[in-house]
């Protein structure tokens, strides 16, 4: 069994979603300590044991550990195949980081997920950057995925509904051409909020991006009713992407102004991927090969390689 420090680099949720789908995959069963020993509220929250839950289900793993509060897990993994998962997040957990754990997954064998909790929460991509950038960019590897938003959720209530589907396909290196012949694309989304809401967002985040690209948006609103209430904007060009969430007090023009303001610092910068995107491509370039350059290496990314050598994968920075 193969003995991981939860506590490495970051050592934060992401090492333990990471380890359990490599886990999954490699067929290797995997113990890991100290989990999230540095942080003020130690051990497993909610939206960690619905990643760890999912990704056991797709492989009928055998899990111990796997509490609210618990600094130490065993995950031992069985036959990998496509199966149909139903987790619950609970509250606002981050749908969108319980995807990318059992994606990985997915890519390798198939399968269904589906999923309630938060969809647009912070410290967390929104659900329209993970289709509309990480999933873009896995689509035009050869993935087959379908993501279906039923239900969108907020901090506090969530109450956020997705459903996941993922066919088993060859796939090929996971390679980006940078964000020239891409379009720019504006996703401003709000829930139980007048429709202004969502359009105002869109036109702040349209004009500010308007005064650095020499192109036309392509704008996209979604209004909704639900169990929860907020808003989101979120902007994306290519494999480079920008997130904002509304709040109580925040005028909606600001909301959209920092979601173009996100996107254009990423696109300033040299690489073909936002930081953010780096993180989370390092598991499918591992796992399928290929090559993507980006401004700057973080602590998640170095993490991320950190893990990805403890299963046998090597992934070379320059």
């Amino acid at each position: 069994m193969l003995n991981i420090d939860g506590s490495f680099g970051e050592g934060g949720g992401q090492l333990v979603r990471n380890a359990v789908a490599l886990s999954a995959i490699s067929d290797e069963p995997v113990t890991i300590t100290r989990i999230r020993a540095s942080r003020h509220q130690k051990g497993l929250a909610a939206q960690h044991i619905a990643a760890i839950r999912a990704v056991a289900s797709a492989c009928d793993a055998e899990c111990r550990g796997i509490s609210p509060g618990s600094g130490s897990i065993e995950f031992s993994p069985r036959e990998l195949k496509c199966r149909e998962v139903s987790v619950e997040v609970g509250t606002a957990g981050s749908i969108p980081l319980v995807i990318q754990a059992w994606l990985s997954v997915a890519l390798c064998a198939g399968g269904i997920l589906h999923i309630t909790g938060g969809t647009e929460v912070s410290r967390s991509p929104t659900i329209d950057y993970l289709d509309h950038v990480l999933m873009s960019v896995l689509r035009s590897s050869g993935a087959k995925i379908d993501l279906n938003i039923l239900k969108r959720g907020y901090f506090p209530e969530g109450g956020g509904e997705v459903t996941v589907r993922v066919e088993q396909k060859k796939m090929l290196p996971v390679v980006t051409d940078g964000d020239k012949d891409h379009p720019c694309c504006i996703f401003s989304c709000s829930s139980n909020l007048p429709d202004h809401v969502t359009q105002r967002q869109a036109s702040a985040a349209d004009a500010r991006l308007s005064l650095g690209l020499e192109e036309p948006c392509t704008i996209s609103l979604d209004r909704r009713t639900g169990p929860s209430t907020g808003s989101s904007c979120t902007v994306c060009k290519g494999a480079k992407g920008g997130v904002a969430l509304g709040k109580r007090g925040l005028p909606a023009e600001e909301v959209g102004r920092s979601a173009a303001n996100a996107l254009l610092a990423e696109i300033k910068n040299p690489g073909t991927v936002d930081i953010h995107l780096s993180d989370q491509l390092r598991v499918p370039l591992a796992l399928f090969g290929g090559l993507f350059s980006t401004s700057t290496l973080t602590s998640h990314a170095e993490t991320v390689c950190w893990l990805l050598s403890r299963f046998g994968y090597d992934i070379t920075i320059h």
